[in-house]
């Protein structure tokens, strides 16, 4: 677990870590080693789900070196399915990061909700229904390694 008082939100307690894949952690399919390494340092303190509609079909290869579990869904009702993951995970102790339309929904239900700004874009309903966005992942990545900068970013 995570845990992190910011003030004016209260202490949040981090279990659970809901990824996108395309376009938030890999870009046309691939995973940074750098991206990699991180997560695997995280899945040390919270849960990593992995979900995605699997564009570039590279999903299974990308993740296997992680320690993550791989959840892909259909394209044709992503955007809830994306959502009810979240809910079932506890919404309050989750956090979902994403870039996409069909990520909005679980943004807005998370705790926390960060939307990334990487090569592949960013839907304006992500921005909308984020709390944080970012550059890129390795940044939203860091915001619960180097915890201070989501407390600086977020104080009321």
């Amino acid at each position: 677990m995570i845990e992190i008082d910011i003030p004016g939100w209260g202490n949040i307690e981090i279990e659970n870590l809901v990824l996108d894949l395309n376009g938030t952690i890999a870009t046309d399919g691939k995973i940074p080693l750098e991206v990699k390494e991180k997560i695997n340092n995280l899945s040390d303190k919270v849960k990593i789900y992995i979900l995605t509609v699997d564009t570039q079909g590279t999903a299974s290869e990308e993740s296997s070196d992680m320690g993550v579990e791989l959840l892909k869904v259909s394209e044709e009702d992503s955007t809830e399915v994306k959502l009810r993951v979240v809910e079932s995970l506890d919404p309050s102790r989750t956090v979902a990061i994403g870039n996409g339309s069909n990520d909005h929904l679980m943004l807005k239900e998370a705790v926390l909700g960060i939307a990334v700004l990487g090569e592949e874009g960013i839907s304006t309903s992500a921005m909308k229904d984020a709390d944080v966005i970012v550059k890129n992942i390795s940044d939203a990545l860091d915001l619960f390694l180097k915890p201070k900068r989501l407390i600086a970013t977020l104080r009321e």
